[in-house]
Formats: C-alpha cells, sequence, structure tokens
C-alpha cells in the first residue's frame, strides 16, 4: 500500500502529539514531534545560560546550533521515541513549563528553524511519517497528502497542560499555564518567521469536547481516505 504524508499543525496542548503518535502507531508510521526538537534547542540554550527571563543571547545559539544532535529512539516500552540531545535521552527535560516558557522565543529565530526544518524533511523523504508542529503542513510538508489543523480554547488547552505538570509532580499554578498558553499562542502566531497558520488545504478539528478516542476515530478515517485516493 503506497504511502502518505500526514501534516498535523495546531496551538500548543491541542493534543497533536497524542493522537499523532496513535495515528502513526496504528498505520506503522514514522513519528516525529517536531515541537520537541524545539524544546531540545531551548534546553540547550537554558543550559548553557544562553536565555532566561530576562536574558537571550541569540547570536551565542545560533553559533553553537551545529554542535547539536538532536535524535528519537523507539522506547518499546513506552510506545514511542524519545528524544535525545547530543546523545542523552532529555524526553522528560524538555516538558517542563520552564522549557514551555522560552520555546517560543528559540521558535522565531531564523536559524534555528532552517536548521531543524531540513532535518524534518530529510525525515520525511521516504513518506510514511507523521509529523506534529506549528509549520508542517505549510513549510516543513506543503505538499503532505494529509493536512489536519486542530484547534482548542485556550483554557481547555490550559487545563490539560496543567494536569499533565501535575502529573509529573510539578507545582504550578493554573494560572502560570493559562498565561503561558496565551503567550505561546501570540508569539507562534505574529513571528515574522513561518508563524503559525492553517494551511489552505487542511482539515480543521476542535477537539474542545472530544474524547482521545473520538480524535483518533476521526484521524484515523481521514489518514484510510487519503491513503486510498493518493
Amino acid at each position: 500500500m503506497k504511502k502518505i504524508t500526514i501534516a498535523i499543525d495546531g496551538f500548543s496542548s491541542t493534543g497533536k502529539s497524542t493522537v499523532a503518535k496513535q495515528l502513526a502507531k496504528a498505520l506503522g508510521y514514522v513519528y516525529v514531534d517536531s515541537g520537541a526538537m524545539y524544546r531540545a534547542v531551548t534546553l540547550f540554550a537554558m543550559q548553557h545560560q544562553m536565555i532566561s527571563k530576562d536574558h537571550f543571547d541569540v547570536k551565542r545559539l545560533v553559533s553553537a546550533l551545529d554542535t547539536l544532535k538532536i535524535t528519537f529512539k523507539y522506547n518499546d516500552t513506552l510506545g514511542f521515541a524519545e528524544v535525545y540531545l547530543n546523545g542523552i535521552n532529555v524526553e522528560n527535560d524538555i516538558r517542563t513549563l520552564e522549557v514551555s516558557q522560552s520555546v517560543s522565543q528559540v521558535a522565531e529565530i531564523s536559524e534555528v528553524r532552517r536548521m531543524l526544518v531540513l532535518q524534518q524533511q530529510r525525515m520525511g523523504e521516504e513518506k510514511g511519517v507523521v509529523m506534529d508542529g506549528r509549520d508542517i503542513g505549510t513549510v516543513v510538508f506543503p505538499d503532505a497528502e494529509l493536512k489536519v489543523f486542530m484547534i482548542a480554547s485556550a483554557e481547555t488547552r490550559a487545563k490539560r497542560r496543567h494536569n499533565e505538570l501535575l502529573e509529573r509532580n510539578e507545582k504550578v499554578s493554573f494560572d502560570d499555564v493559562l498565561k503561558n498558553v496565551e503567550s505561546r499562542d501570540m508569539i507562534d502566531s505574529s513571528r515574522k518567521d513561518s508563524p503559525l497558520l492553517k494551511a489552505e488545504n487542511a482539515i480543521e478539528i476542535d477537539n474542545s469536547n472530544l474524547s482521545l478516542t473520538t480524535q483518533f476515530e476521526k484521524l484515523y478515517a481521514l489518514a484510510q481516505n487519503a491513503i486510498e485516493h493518493n
């Protein structure tokens, strides 16, 4: 059966990664979390004191980009690929609120985007890939056979994110998470380089009130239809 490329875009905490993982597993496709790649670069910048709440040394980060190696390794126990930064598993480290508060700033940097987009395009050269992010259907894979744009209210997304952080024993307030979600929405949508946009031929799905099962079934049906007609 012919394989296709599936691009899933949307705002932060719309559940893109969750359904993309499910879809990739069901189809036997490769899953790539492009947002995790930007988070890995952000973590690197934080670890080397390049970025903080009131400081961002963009030039220093750009000059260090060629020292970064971001890879994904499948974890049989978890059922998905974890992110490695220069050979070190950083899957949990990149999911903190602290990283979330800086990742949109890092993602604005054109040099960072160029580097990661090239890597992402190489990952999808042979198709059979499900990738989620902010610019997958518009920049990374503009010719993807299936493009999905996921939305949900800021409050709904903040609740999901807040629950995830609490499950990881991070002591954060809902208000701080909501502010972070709204701030990232603004930055992601207004940046000059590859802003978050719905691709012209993307199918919009509002999952504010959808269960994980219903959401998956909806996307799986779309994927099967795209595979049959391409």
